[in-house]
């Protein structure tokens, strides 16, 4: 044998030994092919890639469970970008893990971590969870592939939401058996109210968990939860998760997996029979089929028809409920008087309704809960959070109640509120004395009527600020109330130095609190289109809304006439400050800019759908996008935001509020408004930041379209280049990223809303390399007649024509 052929026998069997030392992990200088595998530390999980046995030629990278016979995928990246070959190969970058072919550099899949790492390695963990890290930082993950679920949840693994981080862990199961590809299934933790587990077919609601009852989810066997594994529901402000962890070693493995059917069920390994077993299926009748039985209808598997009314309801459409037909459900037979002797009566056994539309707090008893109820003449029921112990916890019901199932020892106690003609006989029914009725003369009845119409009068001024302030420190809010004297000390009596910005509602001013904090504080002008509504409205809007993308709303002031918000303050201005200014644009590169735009789709996503109020702002611009000391965006001014009732359908209104230049045309000009309102708002301020113009002051000596419509035109000629902003161009390597936010841009400034995407979705295509929808004609696009700048709309009217520099001072 020559030299050079021991060389390279040393040289492989050098390769072979540094692989093998650390079997779990791969570093910046090692690549896996197509045909090499990665082992977790104890043996129990694989990764690698892998093709079904019906779509044998589709190769998949992915990670399975090892000890197991013919294995179980767990997870797959590339689950809608397979390679049809094997020369798939993974390797890790500063910036993450990448899936690509030895044919391209081009990746297929790509973790996407937000940050970059010095000394890049994957490990798989023998949790079966994918993590990428410096080297030297064992605990610290830039992404864990335990963030990203597809249709399993393992031991350990969360399932919900974080609004701090803005994590969202959710399954979508497989289309088929075969195919990894998104099935039109998705569970996930819903964000409305009093959290629970929804399950959604092709965006329509199919089956619902019912809400965490402190040691399980209303509805569910108790039989789940035994010996084998522990459980939690964590829910906070901030954050609400499933998980579930196994007690030992010796427990059999177990997964939760959501199948191509819709079915989500609990698995555990039978190591005798060298098989899955189903240990618990969650949807197991119709009657789990979602709000089977209409609103106020209960669904009974144990009866025939499944569904029946409320006590003191009757079906809405009674030819309808004989055919079996219950979806209209069933309204009251006598309407609730507030405060006119209502009570509630008592059901046992019931999968609690749905929670959507509903509050709640852990600290009060079932007595303050009914009491609570009780004073709230928009309350229908109320229950326990917790039922261990004897039952803890206040959980409130507001307007119709759906997805009722009964009644079985599987089910918890909901007391339903009915008038007091409804009570009559029933255990919880109030004892009613008799009251004697007096007969008093007319003119008595006239005189006393007038005097307390006079002193009405006399105390109404008086009595109305202290009143709204009173509205504002309302438990509800959980608010501080500042003090006219504490503001004034703090901004040096509102001294000019002290200003931030100016605009049509008034002037911000930074101010110092007596032990250090710094805060915005916006004083409204007196004479200041934003009247109390607005200041109250922006106030309930704001104060319980909590998101990393979100301005932070740390008090109030209603005194001596003065109408004082006091947000957090933010260093860095308004966005606006930074894109269309020359020189200011040159901090703000591309990564900077793309955060920024993901940041405001986080937010608005927040206020769309996670926030316990639906909430549109109607006002979306740079102007009122705040940068935190890390330039992250931050959504502010919301005196022109609107609460969204339960159905998408859009609302309407006579006074169309807003800024020309961002108004989607069906509100503009029919005061239509919706969310997708918002994301028309939202796509002009973001091809605003990837070009550094303004919408309606853009000019072009070529044609008279404003900047949407110039955005369109370059890209209907396949010339997006021009647009983008040349600090951009210098800082990027990949145009055609750019050029695909810019065409999201397009995306949700389509002219009709029902083209646009969701918010959802909308951070979907920026997050993730899918294919992308081709843009159809964009709104508010085509050529200006000599329309002065300050000009609106015959039915429209602008708030807001002024530019300021911080806080959207209006």
């Amino acid at each position: 044998m020559d030299c050079t052929a021991i060389i390279l026998l040393c040289s492989c069997l050098l390769s072979i030994l540094m692989f093998n030392s650390a079997a779990d992990t791969i570093t910046a200088n090692q690549t896996i092919s197509d045909g090499q595998t990665i082992v977790s530390a104890g043996g129990q999980f694989e990764m690698g890639f892998f093709s079904t046995a019906g779509l044998p030629l589709n190769r998949y990278f992915g990670i399975w469970y090892k000890k197991i016979a013919n294995g179980s995928v767990v997870w797959v990246a590339n689950r809608e970008s397979p390679i049809f070959n094997t020369s798939g190969v993974v390797k890790v970058s500063s910036r993450g893990i990448v899936v690509s072919t030895n044919q391209s550099t081009d990746s297929i899949w790509t973790s996407n971590s937000s940050g970059s790492v010095k000394n890049p390695v994957a490990q798989l963990l023998d949790s079966g969870n994918l993590v990428f890290r410096d080297e030297n930082e064992q605990q610290n993950f830039a992404w864990q592939s335990f963030d990203h679920p597809v249709d399993t949840i393992l031991p350990r693994m969360k399932f919900g939401y974080d609004l701090v981080t803005g994590k969202d862990w959710y399954l979508v199961p497989w289309k088929s058996l075969d195919d990894p590809a998104p099935g039109n299934y998705i569970q996930r933790v819903d964000k409305n109210g009093y959290p629970q587990l929804f399950l959604w077919k092709d965006s329509v609601p199919w089956y619902r968990t019912g809400p965490w009852v402190g040691s399980k989810f209303s509805g569910l066997p108790i039989q789940e939860y035994n010996e084998l594994y522990i459980t939690r529901f964590v829910i906070t402000e901030t954050e609400a998760y499933y998980v579930f962890d196994l007690l030992n070693s010796e427990t059999p493995i177990t997964r939760l997996t959501l199948t191509p059917g819709g079915v989500s069920a609990r698995y555990i390994w039978n190591r005798e029979k060298n098989e899955w077993t189903q240990y618990l299926t969650l949807e197991v009748s119709d009657c789990d089929r979602y709000a089977i039985c209409g609103t106020n209808g209960v669904c009974n598997v144990n009866k025939s028809p499944r569904c029946e009314c409320l006590e003191g309801f009757d079906p809405v459409s009674p030819e309808d409920w004989a055919q079996a037909d219950w979806t209209d459900g069933c309204s009251r037979k006598v309407q609730l008087k507030c405060g006119n002797g209502d009570g509630f009566l008592n059901y046992t056994g019931v999968k609690l309704p749905d929670t959507q539309w509903s509050w709640y707090s852990m600290s009060l008893n079932l007595v303050e809960c009914e009491k609570r109820c009780l004073k709230d003449c928009n309350c229908t029921a109320y229950s326990n959070t917790d039922i261990r112990n004897g039952g803890s916890g206040c959980l409130l019901w507001f307007g119709g109640l759906k997805d009722m199932r009964g009644y079985s020892d599987d089910g918890q106690d909901l007391y339903v509120r009915m008038p007091g003609s409804g009570l009559k006989g029933n255990k919880h029914s109030e004892q009613k004395t008799r009251v004697r009725i007096v007969l008093i003369p007319v003119s008595a009845v006239l005189a006393g009527i007038l005097c307390l119409f006079l002193l009405y009068r006399i105390r109404k001024k008086r009595i109305n600020r202290a009143g709204k302030e009173k509205t504002l420190a309302g438990q509800d809010l959980d608010l501080p109330i500042f003090s006219l004297m504490q503001i004034a000390k703090a901004t040096d009596n509102f001294s000019d130095n002290r200003q931030l910005g100016k605009g049509g509602f008034g002037t911000v001013y930074k101010g110092i609190l007596e032990e250090g904090q710094e805060i915005a504080v916006k004083r409204l002008s007196k004479d200041s289109r934003q009247g109390l509504d607005e200041f109250m409205n922006e106030v309930s809007c704001i104060a319980k809304l909590q998101h990393r993308n979100l301005v932070m709303l740390r008090g109030c002031c209603i005194e001596e006439g003065e109408r004082l918000l006091i947000y957090e303050y933010l260093p860095n201005k308004s966005l606006d400050y930074y894109i269309f200014d020359k020189n200011t644009s040159k901090s703000l590169n591309w990564p900077k800019r793309y955060n920024i735009i993901v940041g405001i789709a986080r937010g608005l996503l927040y206020l769309h759908r996670d926030s316990r109020l639906k909430i549109i702002h109607r006002d979306l611009k740079a102007s009122n996008i705040l940068l935190d000391h890390d330039m992250n965006p931050k959504i502010s001014d919301f005196g022109l935001a609107r609460t969204f009732g339960e159905s998408e359908t859009p609302a309407s209104t006579t006074r169309v509020v807003g800024t020309h230049g961002y108004m989607s045309p069906e509100y503009a000009f029919d005061g239509l408004f919706s969310v997708k309102s918002d994301v028309y708002s939202f796509g002009v301020s973001l091809l605003e930041v990837i070009t550094g113009k303004r919408n309606r002051a853009f000019v072009h000596p070529g044609h008279s379209h404003n900047l949407i419509g110039h955005v369109w035109k370059r890209y209907t000629e396949g010339n997006l280049l021009e647009v983008v902003d040349s600090v951009i161009l210098e800082s990027i390597s990949n145009q055609h990223e750019v050029f695909r936010v810019i065409q999201i841009g397009l995306l949700c400034v389509q002219e009709y809303p029902e083209d646009r995407p969701n918010m959802s979705s909308t951070i979907m295509m920026l997050t993730t390399d899918d294919t992308l929808p081709v843009p159809k004609q964009p709104g508010f696009f085509s050529e200006r007649r000599n329309c002065p700048e300050t000009g609106s709309s015959p039915k429209a009217s602008t708030t807001n024509t002024i530019s300021v520099t911080y806080f959207a001072a209006r």
